[in-house]
């Protein structure tokens, strides 16, 4: 759960006196290509509190810019060193969940996951010099932590026994250690402060949420209804949703599910909360919504009215461990940015198999009252441009083998700027002179396989 709390933080820029910022990297790979449009073998991608900066993919092979002001104030040598620095980051990712798989006895027959997730938080940083706070740098493997750095005492962390002989590895390389804490507290909080300088106008502007109350026959059982919650397009992403029944905050115990705050392809954010009922209930069910960085309150009734199946089920699971990104490319141009988390059943559930662990079967509601508590499911909805609530963007197949977060056309996971991740194939001490390890430069990096 420590990288749960962590990417909360990173991903959040709280708008009181003291102005918290983040600049926060993901680099997502898969073993093999999965059999599902637009999900690629590996994806990238750089957000500034909250909104995606720039992307690549193994498809494209091109680092692009995803804000026009990074379009404007970064010339065209900082994109191709940028594309360079991806490019190699590829060939990392791909050596090293073989790597991965070969300590774990794994087949390429499943589906795995390697992901990698940095980046920093600052204080301030416009109006008076940025104050470090917190940085992050860590690793997942099918969904669950595997590595991450300890920046107070320099140090790497191996939460499971597969993963001690890369800590000792990676301990081992002194200038590993030095240059991933001079990022996190230097160079990291150095791109996010330049980075808001020329983002400044569009990094002020708020945006109000539209709210939506629906509902839907539930796939699992005829008898219940899907009652759904869900505010989009809002930004910054802090917000606050309830869902009432007869006056009465439904939480957890009442089955009540959230997607969490995720990300819109525009840089605005959206969220649901579900809740499985039977369509014989007729109580009261208000949505109330608040986004106070626009001053905006907003109350919404349902009508008791069951329309078309247009919200896929229930995004259920748990957070445990890290979240992997996939990018989810439809065939329109718009689409938003969806996470679907699948439980595992413990680390590295499927280590060792041939296959990867099956979807887990369909939930059983658990009646309390007249409101149904239902075992979380993982089919991921269809969502329209921004989530509108009936929207015709590209339907996702539930996937089966690994935690998996589907992002929209323009978005996906990603690592710096212009850095490299931790090494290229041969796992050389010192990268090429136009990459980073751990970092947004051009400069000289760590490279270390697993």
């Amino acid at each position: 759960m420590f990288f749960v709390v962590a990417f909360v933080l990173l991903g959040t820029a709280l708008r009181v006196n003291s102005e918290l910022h983040s600049l926060t990297y993901i680099y997502t790979a898969f073993n093999k290509p999965y059999e599902r449009p637009g999900i690629h073998m590996f994806t990238a991608m750089g957000m500034l509190d909250g909104r995606m900066i720039d992307y690549y993919d193994s498809k494209t092979k091109e680092k692009v810019p995803k804000q026009e002001w990074m379009r404007e104030r970064l010339d065209k040598e900082y994109w191709a060193k940028g594309t360079q620095s991806r490019q190699s980051k590829e060939q990392w990712f791909g050596v090293n969940i073989g790597i991965l798989m070969k300590r774990m006895n794994q087949t390429d027959e499943g589906h795995h996951t390697l992901q990698w997730r940095h980046g920093c938080v600052i204080e301030n940083g416009l109006t008076v010099p940025p104050q470090f706070k917190s940085g992050m740098d860590m690793y997942s493997y099918d969904g669950e932590d595997f590595l991450s750095f300890n920046d107070a005492d320099s140090n790497w962390i191996a939460p499971v026994p597969e993963a001690e002989l890369t800590k000792r590895k990676w301990d081992g390389v002194q200038v590993l250690k030095e240059y991933t804490k001079s990022y996190l507290e230097k160079e990291c909080v150095d791109w996010l402060t330049k980075f808001m300088v020329y983002g400044e106008k569009d990094l002020k502007k708020a945006s109000p949420p539209d709210v939506y109350v629906f509902a839907r026959t539930s796939k699992k059982n005829s008898a219940n209804n899907i009652l759904t919650c869900m505010a989009t397009g809002f930004y910054p992403k802090d917000i606050i949703m309830k869902v009432r029944r007869n006056g009465r905050v439904l939480d957890k115990d009442d089955g009540l599910q959230s997607t969490g705050i995720r990300p819109n392809d525009d840089g605005t954010h959206q969220i649901r909360m579900s809740v499985e009922i039977l369509n014989s209930d007729s109580a009261e069910y208000i949505c109330e919504v608040e986004h106070r960085a626009t001053n905006m309150k907003e109350t919404r009734i349902w009508d008791h009215e069951v329309k078309c199946d247009c919200t896929g089920g229930i995004i259920g699971g748990a957070l445990g461990g890290l979240l992997v990104g996939v990018l989810l490319v439809g065939a329109a141009v718009f689409g938003v940015l969806m996470f679907m988390y699948v439980k595992r059943k413990g680390p590295f559930a499927n280590r060792g198999r041939a296959k990867a662990a099956n979807t887990p079967s369909a939930p059983t509601p658990i009646y309390k009252g007249s409101v149904a508590v239902p075992i979380p499911s993982v089919t991921a909805p269809l969502l329209a441009p921004n989530g509108a609530a009936n929207g015709t963007g590209s339907v996702v197949a539930p996937i089966t083998s690994v935690t998996t977060p589907l992002l929209a056309p323009n978005g996906a996971a990603n690592g710096p700027p212009n850095g490299a991740a931790n090494g290229p194939p041969n796992g050389a001490a010192n990268g090429p002179p136009n990459g980073a390890a751990n970092g947004p430069s051009n400069g000289t990096g760590n490279w270390t396989n697993f």
